[in-house]
């Protein structure tokens, strides 16, 4: 509808808030609501709670059907949008990671946004955007233009998300601004690099204050409702980075001033359990929470000493990631059936290979957990304990009291197990220990780098290990990638070349697919197209024939010919199964893939 018609929603009157009968009015004008939806809102209106709950909210909770194409729900979103269009003004879906708290903040007063239920959403050089849920009221325009000698640009948004939000950047901002207030600048000496000395300096804030307690609660807070995989605090010269891992890419959150930075990781520090003193160190520790939902998270926590400070991560571990099936993780069909061929031996070693951050961890923990029955007796050693599982009897090595690897499997064995997990083999001394547990009829799961399945037989020739012994123990490897999977909500279909699809299939003959989905970007991805991942998997169980390629002298291409040959697929070629599913694109396969070899 035009604007002359969203005057049906204020029924001729502007400047006041939006009616039930009128919007009610206009939905059903449009043809977006049916006559007998719209008289059961009707006859409900005078129990609706005008004060405590606003109008899209309340019709939201209706559980309407949009008389549109696609007869979908008539939720929070579809009804701002409309109003949107009614209002002739734009939609706004507010992104947090594309907000600049600290420059929003600054636009107006906490008070004024609540007054007026608006936010500044961006300040350019000569605008600013304002998200409103009230587009036809305007009284307070004037007089925010004045103040700000910019014009302003009116968007609508979702109440809810625009209330919620508003409360969060307000109070984030609040507690910044009083910590920062401690200190003008970081004198410390916590930087590695140089040191300013300032006469007359007050003291830094302090990690137990109460406004940096709030800033490290919303920080994680706001990590888990992002999806993210890895926070990451950067000291810089002046300010602080704050950057999220989402979907394997990274995304700058907030700037934080040097002296709040160093305090917001002093503080996660002190619930990490790690020596706050100690910064020229590496340190490892982990923190134990609850999402927004009340689940439990286990962080992983890893300080490193920089030129201006330490460095800070904390790798975000879903428990609900280890109750998903194969499938959730991207093993299916043929590559899933041989994993389970290769999981169903009672003893010999399984190898998971791959970069780090490629899923390793998570693979290991489901199979673990399947695998985890009343009847076995599970031991891991770990550096470090990646994820706490009460099934699971985990051991950490500690290198200050001498307890590696090697060591922690020989006392592994002492304990009655029957599957052993080793975090990773990275000396002969391990793997001679993982090879004397499967000897001794132990199932012994570990992980390797290399670039695919078949190099992990040549690595483990390359620590010393004899051919005999990698023959007699290893009963398959899997190498692993993980791929950012097509968001459900904007991809479409395109077509390819058979040139393009070679790349990502040579060596192998397969169909070049009549359509492929490719992506576009929506609000709900944030204009990625990609919306989370999944595992792209090289398979190869060791047989007979595999076995004899295995020797002092390893032809590692003719290695892999076999494994072809016996129907591995390569990295690329899962990934163009999943491309020609519709899950990701051929670009996104070559990003995250090694070369593939003939």
């Amino acid at each position: 509808m035009s604007l002359a018609k969203g005057s049906t929603i204020q029924n001729g009157a502007t400047g006041k808030p939006i009616e039930l009968a009128s919007f009610v009015r206009a939905l059903l004008e449009a043809g977006r609501l049916s006559e007998q939806d719209a008289d059961a809102v009707l006859a409900l209106r005078r129990d609706r709670d005008d004060v405590k709950k606003p109008l899209l909210a309340w019709l939201a909770e209706r559980d309407l059907v949009d008389q549109g194409p696609g007869n979908r729900a008539l939720d929070i979103e579809a009804l701002t949008k409309f109003l949107a269009e009614q209002s002739g003004q734009e939609y706004f879906r507010i992104d947090p990671l594309k907000i600049d708290v600290a420059q929003v903040t600054q636009v107006m007063s906490y008070a004024f946004t609540q007054r007026h239920n608006i936010l500044a959403v961006e300040v350019r050089p000569l605008e600013v955007l304002i998200a409103s849920t009230e587009p036809f009221i305007n009284s307070w325009e004037v007089d925010l233009e004045h103040v700000l000698q910019k014009r302003i640009r009116r968007v609508v948004a979702n109440p809810i998300e625009l209330k919620r939000l508003t409360t969060e950047f307000y109070s984030l901002a609040n507690s910044i601004s009083h910590a920062t207030k401690s200190s003008t600048r970081n004198i410390n000496g916590l930087s590695n690099l140089e040191q300013m000395l300032e006469l007359g300096n007050i003291k830094d804030p302090e990690a137990n204050d109460q406004h940096i307690v709030s800033i490290v609660d919303w920080l994680l807070q706001y990590a888990f409702d992002q999806r993210a995989s890895d926070i990451h605090i950067e000291p810089r010269r002046e300010k602080g980075n704050v950057r999220f891992r989402i979907d394997g890419v990274l995304y700058t959150v907030y700037a934080l001033p040097m002296q709040v930075m160093n305090a917001v990781t002093s503080r996660i520090k002190i619930l990490g359990r790690m020596n706050v003193a100690e910064k020229r160190r590496p340190q490892d520790g982990r923190l134990k929470t609850k999402s927004p939902s009340g689940e439990e998270i286990e962080l992983r926590l890893s300080t490193l000493p920089t030129a201006f400070g330490e460095k800070l991560v904390m790798r975000i571990f879903d428990p609900e990631v280890l109750l998903r099936p194969f499938e959730s993780l991207g093993l299916v069909g043929e590559d899933l059936q041989r994993w389970k061929t290769i999981i169903g031996h009672n003893h010999g070693i399984v190898i998971i290979t791959g970069p780090t951050g490629s899923g390793k961890t998570t693979t290991l923990y489901s199979t673990l957990k399947m695998l985890a029955t009343d009847e076995v007796n599970v031991c891991t050693i770990e550096d470090p304990i990646e994820m706490v599982e009460p099934r699971f009897n985990q051991m950490q090595v500690q290198d200050n009291i001498d307890l590696d690897f090697a060591s922690g499997v020989k006392a592994l064995l002492r304990q009655d197990p029957d599957i052993i997990m080793i975090g990773e083999v990275r000396d002969l001394d391990t793997a001679e220990m993982a090879i004397q547990a499967a000897l001794t009829g132990h199932l012994v799961f570990t992980t390797l780098h290399t670039n695919d399945a078949p190099s992990a037989i040549t690595r483990l020739l390359e620590l010393g290990v004899p051919s005999y012994l990698i023959k007699a123990t290893v009963v398959g490897v899997v190498a692993q990638r993980l791929v950012r999977v097509l968001c459900p909500h904007c991809k479409t279909e395109t077509t390819i070349s058979e040139a393009e699809w070679k790349i990502i299939t040579n060596p192998f003959k397969m169909r070049v697919p009549k359509a492929v989905a490719q992506s576009v970007g929506c609000l709900e991805c944030r204009e990625t197209g990609f919306k989370g991942r999944q595992g792209i998997y090289e398979v190869m169980p060791m047989s007979e024939a595999l076995q004899l390629f295995v020797d002092d002298k390893s032809d590692l291409p003719k290695l892999r010919q076999e494994a072809y040959k016996e129907g591995m697929h390569s990295l690329r070629l899962s990934g163009a199964l999943k491309v020609a599913s519709g899950i990701t694109t051929i670009n996104e396969v070559l990003r995250v893939t090694p070369e593939q070899s003939k």
